[in-house]
């Protein structure tokens, strides 16, 4: 389980490989979420649940990015600690997921950076029996 920063010129490109399509949906939230903030500074203080439903995998990756980005910056939570589980449904997919984190302290945090949101451009989630390969970018 690991993702890296590609190269790009104006915004964040980011690779995910993980051994579960749940870890590399955790992956990318993590890499999105240390991208803004410093996640080792925060603490688990309060749980939320989130439900993410969408047609097909990029749309879903897109949505929970997008629902990360958003919790972090307009609802000011720093989230530090992931569980996941994604269900398929008939043609469709839905995520469900428990974050824990704190209220987002910018100093404490050492916020970074401010995401605006996910693109489908050169996105790709690659399913294989032995890895999943993510690729995505985020606006910055």
């Amino acid at each position: 389980m690991s993702y890296k920063y590609l190269e790009h010129s104006t915004d964040i490109f980011i690779e995910v490989t993980a051994n579960t399509l749940e870890q590399a949906f955790i992956i990318s939230a993590y890499a999105a979420i240390e991208a803004m903030i410093n996640r080792t500074k925060i603490e688990n203080k309060v749980r939320k649940i989130i439900t993410v439903d969408a047609i097909d995998l990029e749309q879903l990756l897109y949505d929970w990015l997008e629902e990360v980005i958003i919790l972090t910056i307009t609802d000011c939570f720093a989230i530090h600690y992931i569980m996941i589980k994604i269900m398929k449904q008939n043609t469709s997919y839905k995520l469900q997921a428990m974050i824990i984190g704190d209220k987002l302290d910018i100093q404490k945090h050492q916020f970074k950076l401010e995401i605006k949101s996910p693109t489908f451009h050169l996105m790709e989630i690659n399913v294989n029996n032995t890895k999943i390969n993510m690729k995505f970018i985020l606006d910055i």
